[in-house]
């Protein structure tokens, strides 16, 4: 059964799953850990969370979340930035960080033996990075060489399009991850250092640890690691409740009609939407179509996931076999979908010739019509079931995934499902339920995103 997990009981010391010995504890201060002990490996993977990314910014602080990221690795009060590098590389261990839109995450994977290690750095980085002036000027200039790559790219630049289009150019979630230039250009030091000091706090952090560790070691090496750092834990303290967000999807009708071709020259059939055109000296259009979707906790994300699969999830799906192996328009065409806390989207996306593009658009557009008209067959359903199944157990097998699931389960889930429990939710989704779904977004597709040259 799902075990809720509660945020408002300072001494919580949970066994969630005996079978997968995954345990989870409230430490002083309100800090969550959640472990899974796996005495198979020799490895062990570990992440730190903080639930805050680009869309919790003021806007006077918009890029400050990215730039932490960045600075982080840039030296702490213990370390320069070279020993917090050849921390993990002289242990054959490696180390990252992922800021997204609703959380940041810095992890790191070394052998079970050097666990200990991985805890003081990354937890040294989180609570005493130096947070230099000079430092930013540095990385600022990386950042704005990450961002000048992402706009070249043109399925980098075009799904950021089409994700501001849904939710919104002008909202906290509509804004890029990294900022943009202007924003990067403006960042001081005391923006990100106020970041840090409002949302870096031991009731917001969330620790993952998957591998051949006991989980009373890892609380005890993370509590002192904390407290050296300068983090006053408090016994009894409570970690934060979930965060308020304001509401991200726009007015969608609004929104397309803002991103539309402005000189009004697209040509559109009456049920696709005007392309938002970025025009671009490539070989290929890449035409990103769909609409607003699913909140990450909503009760059909496991309809979703199968309705993704039949549509565009691989060589089998609709999408592929009839507009890729019948008419051949198309090298590479799929559908997927994303979903936050109070939003999400749905897209199929392709890449064609740009004479093709509004044949392709309109093909695709007719997969959403057909699956809504008349579902799906018995050996679809089986089939994305099985898919869905196998490549959510394969995506198990290795520590940093199963570190990232329980951080997910913490941070945007709230409950604990077992594997087979989730495995259970995928086998009972019906045609029925595929069919209503594939109805709600046939109505939803309010986005076009083209990224190409013009049409020959």
């Amino acid at each position: 059964m799902p075990v809720d997990l509660t945020l408002d009981n300072p001494d919580a010391d949970d066994l969630l799953d005996p079978s997968e010995s995954i345990r989870r504890s409230i430490l002083p201060g309100g800090v969550r850990l959640l472990t899974q002990q796996d005495t198979s490996v020799r490895s062990a993977s570990i992440g730190l969370w903080l639930p805050v990314g680009s869309r919790h910014e003021r806007s006077e602080h918009a890029g400050s979340t990215h730039a932490l990221e960045h600075l982080f690795f840039k030296g702490t009060e213990r370390r320069s930035a070279l020993e917090i590098a050849a921390a993990f590389d002289e242990v054959g261990g490696d180390s990252n960080a992922v800021t997204a839109k609703e959380h940041t995450l810095y992890h790191g994977r070394v052998r079970s033996a050097d666990l200990p290690r991985a805890i003081d750095v990354l937890s040294d980085m989180v609570t005493s990075s130096r947070l230099e002036g000079n430092a930013l000027e540095t990385e600022r200039e990386v950042i704005l060489e990450e961002l000048a790559a992402a706009y070249d790219d043109p399925h980098d630049i075009g799904y950021e399009t089409f994700l501001a289009d849904v939710l919104g150019p002008d909202t906290p979630m509509g804004r890029p991850v990294g900022g943009t230039v202007d924003s990067v250009t403006a960042l001081g030091i005391e923006d990100v250092r106020a970041h840090w000091h409002e949302h870096y706090q031991p009731q917001n952090l969330v620790v993952t640890a998957v591998g051949a560790l006991e989980h009373e070691d890892v609380a005890g090496l993370l509590v002192e690691a904390l407290r050296r750092g300068g983090w006053s834990l408090e016994d009894g303290a409570l970690p934060s409740g979930p965060r308020a967000t304001e509401p991200s999807a726009p007015d969608h009708a609004g929104a397309q009609a803002g991103g539309a071709d402005p000189a009004g020259t697209a040509e559109r059939s009456g049920r696709i939407p005007a392309p938002h055109r970025l025009h671009r000296p490539s070989e290929q259009t890449h035409v990103y179509l769909g609409g607003p979707g699913l909140t990450a906790t909503s009760e059909d994300r496991h309809t979703l996931s199968v309705l993704m699969s039949i549509l565009g999830g691989g060589m089998s799906s609709r999408l592929f076999q009839n507009i890729r192996e019948r008419l051949g328009l198309v090298y590479s065409v799929q559908s997927f979908s994303a979903g936050y806390s109070d939003a999400g989207l749905f897209c199929l996306y392709a890449a064609c010739r740009p004479a093709r593009a509004e044949q392709v658009a309109d093909l695709m557009v007719q997969e959403v019509e057909q699956l809504a008209e008349h579902g799906v067959t018995r050996e679809e359903l089986d089939r994305a079931r099985g898919q869905l199944a196998g490549a959510f157990a394969l995506g198990l097998e290795d520590t940093t995934s199963r570190m990232g699931r329980l951080g997910a389960i913490e941070l945007i889930h709230g409950r604990y499902q077992s594997v087979d429990e989730i495995l259970d939710r995928i086998e009972h989704v019906s045609a029925r339920d595929v069919r209503e779904l594939a109805a709600r977004f046939a109505a939803q597709l309010t986005t076009r995103v083209d990224v190409g040259p013009d049409a020959a």
